[in-house]
C-alpha cells in the first residue's frame, strides 16, 4: 500500500497494554467531481464565506464554532472548550469488550480505517492484539474520539492489519416503524421455490470483480469532449412489458439469469408448466390389464379411427393378396400385444391394419 497520510495519532488501550498507532483512511472515493460554472462564459462559480453583519468575505483564520440555540442565539465554542471536556478517549481507542462478529448489526457500520503501528516499540503489542483477535475469532468493541465527538468502533483483522470500523451508536439507528408493507400478503410455496431457483441461478460473486460502470462512462465522456469528439451514446434499453403475474416474472427472471450465464434454461419450472413457446405432452403408459381377445378390441371407436384405412382399401378391390399379408401382420401384432403391455396409441396403430380384412370379404 502506498504511503497514506495519517488523520489521527493516539494509542489503543488494551487493558494495561498501550499500543501507539496512527489512524489511516481505509477507503477512498473514486467518484467524478464537477465544478459549478457560469454557463454563458464558463467562469467558475465559487463559494465565499461572508460575514452577514459586515457583509464582507472573511479568512479561514477568522472562522470559529458556535451552537445555535432554539431562539437563534449563537453560543461560541472554542477548541479550548472542547479540549477541556472530560473525554478519556480523546487520544485513546479504548477497547471495552470482545464479542462475536455476528453481534454487530450491519446498520451500524460507518467509515473504515486501518490502524498502523506507530514506531518500533508498538510492533510487539500490535502483533499480540492482532493474533489474539485471530485466535478468538471475535471483534473488539472500542470507544474513541475523532473530529470533536466520541464515537463507537469495531476492531477486526484484515490480512495482517488491524482495521477499525466506525459504528453508529445504538440510539442513532431508527426503528423501522411504518416501513414494512401494511397489507396482509400471502406468498405461495411455488413462488418461494421460484425465488430460491433464482437465487441459486444468480449464485455468488467475487466482489473484486464488481466495478462502477457509471463512473467509467463519465470518464470516457469527459475524455471524448476534451479531445473535441462527440461522446459515444449507448442505445437506451427498450422498456419491458409490465408483468403483472408474479410467477411469470420469477420464471422469466430465472430463464434470463441462466441465459446470461450461458446455461440452458430448464424446459419446466417447479409448477410443472413449460416456460417455452411449445408445451410438451407426454403420454403415460397404462398399467397392465387382464388379457383380452382380439375380438373384444374391435370396437366402434377403433373403427372410427381407421376410417381412412378402410376407405383406401375399398377403393382398390384387386389388391386382395396385399390385404391377406396385412391380415397376417395383424395376427402377429395381436400375439405380440398379449405378451407385452403397450400404450393406447401403439395399440390403436397396430389394430388399424386388422380392419383391412373387412373390405376383402366385401370384394370376394
Amino acid at each position: 500500500m502506498r504511503q497514506v497520510r495519517s488523520i489521527w495519532n493516539g494509542a489503543i488501550s488494551f487493558g494495561l497494554v498501550s499500543i501507539p498507532i496512527k489512524l489511516v483512511n481505509a477507503t477512498e472515493s473514486h467518484s467524478v467531481s464537477f465544478r459549478q460554472i457560469h454557463t454563458e462564459d464558463g467562469g467558475r462559480i465559487r463559494y465565499r464565506k461572508v460575514c452577514e453583519l459586515e457583509d464582507r468575505e472573511v479568512a479561514q483564520a477568522e472562522i470559529g464554532k458556535a451552537y445555535e440555540d432554539a431562539d437563534g442565539t449563537m453560543i461560541p465554542i472554542t477548541d479550548e472548550d472542547l479540549a477541556q471536556l472530560p473525554i478519556p478517549t480523546a487520544k485513546t481507542i479504548e477497547i471495552v469488550a470482545f464479542v462475536p462478529a455476528d453481534r454487530i448489526d450491519p446498520l451500524q457500520m460507518d467509515a473504515a480505517y486501518y490502524l498502523s503501528a506507530n514506531g518500533v516499540p508498538a510492533a510487539k503489542p500490535y502483533t499480540l492484539l492482532r493474533e489474539a483477535l485471530k485466535r478468538s475469532q471475535k471483534v473488539a468493541i472500542a470507544k474513541y474520539a475523532l473530529r470533536g465527538r466520541e464515537r463507537l468502533g469495531m476492531l477486526r483483522v484484515v490480512d495482517d492489519v488491524i482495521a477499525m470500523h466506525g459504528l453508529l451508536w445504538p440510539d442513532e439507528i431508527r426503528v423501522p416503524e411504518g416501513v414494512a408493507p401494511d397489507t396482509n400478503v400471502t406468498v405461495r410455496d411455488k413462488e418461494l421455490d421460484l425465488a430460491d431457483a433464482l437465487m441459486d441461478t444468480l449464485g455468488e460473486v467475487d466482489l473484486a470483480d464488481l466495478h462502477d460502470d457509471y463512473r467509467e462512462a463519465v470518464e470516457e465522456m469527459i475524455t471524448a469532449k476534451a479531445s473535441g469528439e462527440h461522446p459515444a451514446t449507448s442505445p437506451s434499453p427498450a422498456p419491458g412489458a409490465k408483468v403483472l403475474d408474479l410467477m411469470a416474472a420469477l420464471e422469466k427472471s430465472v430463464r434470463e439469469a441462466k441465459e446470461s450465464r450461458g446455461e440452458e434454461p430448464d424446459a419446466k419450472e417447479s409448477d410443472g408448466t413449460e416456460t417455452g413457446a411449445k408445451a410438451e405432452v407426454r403420454r403415460i403408459s397404462p398399467r397392465a390389464t387382464p388379457k383380452q381377445t382380439p375380438g373384444k378390441k374391435s370396437t366402434s371407436t377403433a373403427t372410427k379411427k381407421t376410417t381412412t384405412a378402410k376407405k383406401s382399401q375399398s377403393q382398390r378391390p384387386s389388391e386382395s393378396p396385399a390385404s391377406a399379408s396385412a391380415s397376417a401382420s395383424a395376427k402377429k401384432s395381436t400375439r405380440t400385444t398379449k405378451k407385452t403391455t403397450a400404450t393406447k396409441s401403439t395399440t390403436t396403430a397396430k389394430k388399424s391394419p386388422a380392419k383391412k380384412a373387412t373390405p376383402r370379404k366385401r370384394t370376394a
